[in-house]
Formats: C-alpha cells, structure tokens, sequence
C-alpha cells in the first residue's frame, strides 16, 4: 500500500506540469507501460518511463507525416489551380 501511495505522491505533480501536457502520447504510453512494467516483474516505473518514451517518439512520427501529407495536398491544389491561360479581358471597342 506504501508503493502505491508513493507512486502517487510521484505521479501527481508530474501529470500537473503544463510541459507534460504538451508532450502527446506520453501520458497513455506511461500508463501503459507501467502496467506491463508492473506485471513483467515489479517494474513499474520503468516500464511508465520507457512508455512515455516510446508513445512520444510514435506521436511525433504521425504528427510529421500529416504534417508531409497536408503539404502534399496544398502543392497539389495549387498546381490544379486553373490559370488565366494569358488571355486578357478587355471592353469591347465600338
């Protein structure tokens, strides 16, 4: 019961922290790692660390490869993009 009551006491100010907030897939990746952790043999804390790691890092990758795929798409919609085909539209002359 102590363990448990430390982890929290651990836990809970790190979660508070604004620079955790902005680091995606760490809390999920943490909290899952520390199960298995936890289950492998008493590891729990090492196991949150290195989930927190892991999920970040994976977090990153997609986030880069939207980023690649919404740059792709713009370059693509400006390049459909009809032109004025240099015809210039003048008043008709009487």
């Amino acid at each position: 019961m102590r363990k448990y009551i430390v982890a929290l006491a651990v836990a809970a100010p790190i979660a508070l922290l604004s620079g955790v907030a902005s680091a995606k897939g760490c809390l999920k990746g943490a909290a899952v790692g520390g199960v298995v952790g936890h289950v492998a043999g008493h590891h729990a804390v090492v196991g949150a660390a290195a989930g927190c790691v892991i999920e970040h890092h994976r977090e990153k990758v997609r986030d880069k490869a939207a980023a690649q795929q919404d740059k792709k798409s713009q370059d693509k919609k400006s390049q459909n993009k009809p032109g004025d085909g240099g015809t210039a539209h003048t008043a008709p002359s009487q």
